[in-house]
């Protein structure tokens, strides 16, 4: 059986807009998503909340398998010494591969890098294997709210949690 080869994780850059939208769409569930599924238009990837120096992509091989956006909680300054998970996403085909672990550990070093103290995240309840993923890397359950998404006819509680740098 050959080797598979290790993600390689890389900050995005502003020409892999198209590759992370079809990504996003190709990706998108109830499990994780609380917006509507994506329609055409479709909207750029990148946007004014959510920029390339946000965002951290992962490759095995030459394919685009995964990213994490790693943003701001608030846009308080009192604020500013926490970083925020605000995405993950991981291809169909690479889930398994590490992919998800490596973008998360990717991006609490680069939490690390940018002088933060604490990285927080939200996670739906029912989303199980990301939840079991990011326990695996140290984050802890802070607060939930129970039934806080109406999501294909089922209440789903929303987890918050973080971990200290």
């Amino acid at each position: 059986m050959p080797e598979l080869p290790e993600p390689r994780i890389r900050a995005a850059r502003p020409d892999d807009d198209g590759e992370l939208a079809l990504l996003d769409r190709l990706t998108w569930s109830h499990r994780h998503a609380v917006m509507p599924e994506p329609q055409p238009p479709y909207a750029p990837f990148f946007s004014e909340r959510h920029t390339p120096e946000d965002c951290l992509v992962a490759e095995l091989g030459d394919r685009l398998a995964g990213y994490v956006h790693l943003g701001f909680p608030t846009p308080l300054d009192s604020n500013r010494h926490v970083r925020q998970i605000q995405g993950l996403a991981v291809a169909e085909e690479a889930r398994g591969l590490g992919v998800g672990r490596a973008l998360v550990r990717a991006a609490v070093d680069e939490a690390r890098r940018r002088g933060a103290r604490r990285v927080t995240l939200r996670v739906l309840g029912h989303n199980t294997p990301a939840r079991a993923l990011y326990e695996a890397e140290g984050f802890v359950v802070e607060g939930i709210l129970p039934q806080e998404f109406l999501l294909d006819g089922a209440y789903v509680d929303d987890v918050f949690m973080g971990r200290f740098l």
